[in-house]
């Protein structure tokens, strides 16, 4: 057959491998028209009908519709400016299929309430501005009125979730997690608590020798301990506890008695909440960052430590 031949749908299923059915579906919505008849009435095509063909196969194949590969094929819109709408389009379908796996990952891993799915959902399908609004809510809850202060500012910046334009799905999974964490009442109340204590120990210590908080006085004397394996309630304990409690009465210019205990406890027990290391972690890998340092075996001995040595 030369360039002059013409072609039944048959010869044209045959070169293309698609089905009869196919081909007169394509030709009778004008997308492969036929180039003319037989004197019985069937329709004949010419050659370029087979490269029309072959191209709408593929353009199928990737997911364009109809009317699109009508105006691909009779060369009123450019393949390539199709492409660019057609990716930025599975782009969003990628991204929401991604929310998707990750509400039912978390569904599935906690057994959540009908309650529960709902607002993951809808946490899920947040856009970058609502991300950012409902964060700094919660941020605004935590370090209103106190944020002014340049140490203030880094926290919060530095509790800012950033999820990236292309996540992976731990990081969708994550951010999903950390927004409904963010919602609870009684964390962002104690979140509230935590700062408050802290910018009190920053407003009424000796800025000239505070330069660590109390926690990270207990991090850096309670590393050996537990290395050690020591009990928090034997006398071995006690240099410990006296080195912390010492610095802290130090810094505040109090002496080293139950009050001064009580509110070092108080202050400690506001950090020690597990949510608050659960949200450092799932921040994290929403911003790709590497797993924080896990304060809780330091902070649970010191507390066990520190209570046993308060007078009741």
């Amino acid at each position: 057959m030369d360039g002059d031949t013409l072609y039944s749908i048959g010869d044209l299923a045959r070169r293309t491998g698609l089905t009869v059915k196919a081909i007169r579906f394509y030709s009778d919505r004008g997308i492969v028209p036929p180039a003319d008849r037989s004197p019985a009435g069937y329709r004949r095509y010419g050659i370029d009908a087979v490269a029309r063909l072959d191209l709408v196969r593929t353009l199928r194949e990737l997911g364009l519709d109809l009317p699109t590969i009508r105006k691909v094929v009779d060369r009123e819109v450019s393949l390539p400016e199709v492409a660019a709408a057609h990716a930025g389009a599975l782009a969003v379908q990628i991204r929401t299929l991604r929310l998707r796996r990750a509400v039912l990952t978390v569904v599935a891993r906690r057994g959540s309430t009908p309650e529960e799915i709902d607002l993951m959902h809808k946490l899920a399908k947040l856009s970058e501005d609502e991300r950012r609004r409902l964060i700094g809510d919660f941020l605004d809850t935590a370090f209103g009125g106190l944020d002014a202060a340049p140490e203030f500012t880094g926290a919060r910046r530095s509790m800012t979730p950033e999820l990236p334009d292309d996540p992976e799905a731990g990081q969708v999974e994550a951010w999903v997690e950390l927004a409904e964490l963010s919602q609870d009442p009684d964390f962002r109340a104690g979140m509230r608590r935590m700062v408050e204590h802290h910018a009190a120990e920053r407003a009424q210590g000796d800025a000239t020798v505070l330069r660590r908080d109390s926690v990270a006085m207990v991090r850096d004397q309670v590393g050996p301990a537990l290395a050690a394996g020591i009990d928090p309630a034997s006398p071995q304990a006690d240099p410990v506890v006296a080195a912390v409690t010492a610095q802290y009465a130090h810094v505040f210019g109090r002496p080293d008695d139950a009050d001064l205990r009580r509110r070092l406890l108080t202050r400690l027990e506001s950090v020690n909440d597990p949510r608050r290391e659960l949200y450092l972690r799932l921040l994290a890998v929403v911003n790709g960052w590497p797993a924080p340092e896990s304060l809780a075996p330091a902070l649970d001995w010191f507390i066990q430590a520190l209570r046993a040595r308060i007078p009741g």
